[in-house]
Order: C-alpha cells, then structure tokens, then sequence
C-alpha cells in the first residue's frame, strides 16, 4: 500500500519551516502571497517523502488533500484496462501542485500518480485549501494560468497525435524540455524510452527507433540512461520538415 511507503512529518523545525517557506513563495499558485500568509498554509501543511519508484497512488475519488512539490518529478497518467498500455499526461516537477481538477470539483477523478525521483512534498487538508482559495484572491489571479497552460499543453498533444508523426513528436517533445538559458535538455533527459513513449503516444520499441536514427543525424548523444542535445539546428529542421508532411507512422 502506498501509506507503506509515505514518511510524514508532522512538525516541522524552524529550518524546514524557513526552508520550505522559502520554496512556497517560489510555488506558482502562491508566488503572489504575503509572508504572513504563507506562514498561515505552513501551520496546516504535512511534510511527505515519496520514494523513486515506490510511490503510487490510484486516485478513484477526489484526493482528501493538496500537494504542492518541493523537489522530484511525479508523472500523471491513464491507463487502459484492457490493453494496459499508460498514456502520460503530465510531468510535475518543482512549484507545480496536484490535484487542482478536485480542488475546484468534488467529482471522482480517475488518475495515477507515480514518483520518477525520491520527491519532497507539502500537503493541506482539501477542504483548507478551498478555503484559502476563495478567501484569497491572488491563489484565484494564478490558477488561471497554470490551468491555461495545462489545457494548452493537452490540446497540442491532442493536435500533434492526430496531425503529425511519431518522429516530430519525439522531436517536439525534446525541444519543449531544453533549457533556454543552459540550452541543456531537461526534465526528461534521464527517462526511459517507455517513458518517453508514454509521454507522446508510442511505444517503446518505435521512440527506441527514431532515438537511433537522431543519434545519426547528429541531433542527439545518446549515453546510459541519458540524452543530450548535440546540434540543435537539425532538431529545429526536423520539426520544420515534420510539420509540413502528412502524419506517416
């Protein structure tokens, strides 16, 4: 059982506490609230450890509290009872939260969610959090646009899977993880290919197939369990090229 797994803390030292303040001024829901107002969510926040790989958590009806992610990547993702096969919605990371669709609805909400690294978590009783939301106004200025840019992000996976093919999927979903700054990949650079397959609506064996084929054009630098980006150029071209053909899986 997943609770075999979770460590909780349920007090917290001055230095998690000035630690973890810190982190939630960063939190993208939270980025706007005064101080005194973040010390009001850390005297009712619970510190969880979720194990890599360890954690998973079946959701059938709404989550009885929300998280908000210190450190760790957590994958949100369906899978179809009759195939088994995981489709990947999300990837959240760092300042990102879960479970804002049963924040804001009481309806059942039929998603896993499961720990790519050992995360550190905060978490508040749902019905507190409802409450901190409607009483303040700049949680509601904010969720708008983290809600926006995940409906934007479902409507372009829905767009590419029936428009475009798996290759310039592949090619997409690496560009939209490179570090502008760094021009480093990110975020996904460690995953597996079934991780990879997941995210754009593959499979393993195919991602496998065109991994190989931008390791010789000189895209990518494949190593063990990780990928880098060796001319960023092609990568551009190969989704200028990809757009414009006809979707060919």
């Amino acid at each position: 059982m997943f609770n075999d797994y979770l460590e909780l803390s349920m007090k917290m030292d001055e230095k998690k506490r000035r630690k973890y303040k810190k982190a939630l001024f960063k939190n993208k829901l939270l980025k706007d609230l005064k101080e005194n107002q973040i010390e009001n969510i850390l005297d009712f926040t619970e510190e969880e450890i979720w194990p890599k790989n360890t954690c998973s958590l079946s959701i059938t009806k709404p989550l009885s509290r929300f998280h908000f992610i210190i450190s760790g990547r957590i994958k949100v993702y369906k899978v179809d009872k009759d195939s088994g096969r995981e489709f990947t919605m999300f990837l959240l990371k760092d300042n990102d939260v879960f479970d804002v669709i049963s924040l804001l609805e009481e309806l059942d909400h039929e998603v896993f969610y499961e720990t790519l690294d050992k995360a550190i978590i905060l978490s508040v009783p749902m019905d507190v959090m409802r409450r901190w939301v409607k009483k303040n106004s700049d949680i509601n200025k904010n969720m708008l646009p983290y809600l926006g840019h995940q409906l934007k992000t479902m409507e372009e996976y829905a767009s590419d899977v029936t428009l475009i093919d798996i290759s310039t999927r592949l090619a997409k979903l690496i560009l939209s993880n490179i570090n502008t700054e760094s021009q480093k990949l990110e975020l996904i650079n460690d995953l597996s290919n079934e991780e990879l397959a997941n995210l754009i609506g593959s499979t393993r064996a195919v991602v496998n197939r065109h991994l190989q084929e931008f390791k010789n054009d000189g895209i990518l630098y494949l190593g063990r369990q990780k990928v880098e980006i060796r001319n960023l150029n092609l990568l551009l071209e190969k989704i200028k090229t990809g757009n414009g053909n006809q979707k060919n899986i």
